[in-house]
């Protein structure tokens, strides 16, 4: 896999609710296809930014939403901090339990616009944790332009509304990676088994079940960092947007 030299900025959007941190990791020169990245629960930190220069890396122009910027810009925790202050965990929870899926593709639009992305034929997405629904709805709202994504340990993909994301899947246009942690105590895989198995008729899409992985594979120095299944759902998702965005730019 080539890797090559990533330029970083952050992109602050006014929006009509208050401003928006866009982070853009890319390249450097032009023509390379675009990712949005859905962050997971404890928020931007050094593993987002991490992470997000390992898949422009790899060729892609990626940005990545602030999706806690009602609670200040660009929140995150560290998990030394966490350590050290255990009522910061109580923080994390009450941003979470704060998303909301309408107000986070609002300001995807914002996003897509600020960098440009809007005028892009063809997009991928990735979340992950609670990341992963909101790539998801994003596949499913704007299924025209974002034509394949990858969910790593997700979240909340399975609730009780009426609008919970396993009853869209029959609307999925785009291809598909999910990858989950067998041993997964956050959200085990029998909390996702409504999703899996509508998923299942679909033939563009490919889930992965680690053995032995737990919540947040993807992260090196988090307890549940697994190193199989971090670089298996790495190559799976830079070979599934590389098919699928060869060409778009």
């Amino acid at each position: 896999m080539t890797h090559r030299t990533v330029t970083h900025e952050v992109v602050d959007v006014e929006t009509t609710t208050g401003p928006l941190a866009v982070i853009r990791k890319r390249p450097e020169g032009d023509g390379y296809p675009g990712v949005v990245m859905f962050h997971d629960g404890p928020g931007i930190r050094s593993a987002t930014h991490e992470f997000a220069a390992r898949l422009a890396s790899a060729g892609f122009d990626v940005v990545v939403p602030d999706l806690y910027r009602r609670h200040g810009r660009m929140v995150g925790y560290e998990l030394a901090e966490r350590k050290a202050d255990p009522t910061l965990l109580d923080n994390l929870w009450r941003m979470l339990d704060s998303l909301d899926d309408q107000e986070i593709q609002d300001d995807l639009d914002a996003a897509l616009s600020a960098v440009g992305f809007d005028q892009r034929p063809r997009l991928a997405t990735i979340g992950f944790c609670v990341g992963a629904r909101a790539a998801f709805r994003t596949l499913l709202r704007l299924p025209t332009q974002f034509v394949t994504g990858a969910l790593w340990h997700p979240s909340y993909l399975v609730d009780e509304t009426a609008d919970s994301p396993h009853l869209g899947v029959e609307r999925l246009r785009a291809s598909l990676f999910v990858g989950i942690g067998q041993e997964d105590q956050m959200q085990p895989v029998e909390a996702h088994q409504p999703f899996l198995d509508a998923l299942h008729p679909k033939t563009d899409v490919e889930v992965q079940i680690y053995p032995g992985a737990d919540h947040g594979y993807t992260w090196p120095g988090w307890p549940g960092y697994d190193q199989t299944a971090a670089e298996h759902s790495f190559r799976q998702t830079v070979a599934l947007f590389q098919r699928e965005l060869n060409g778009a730019s």
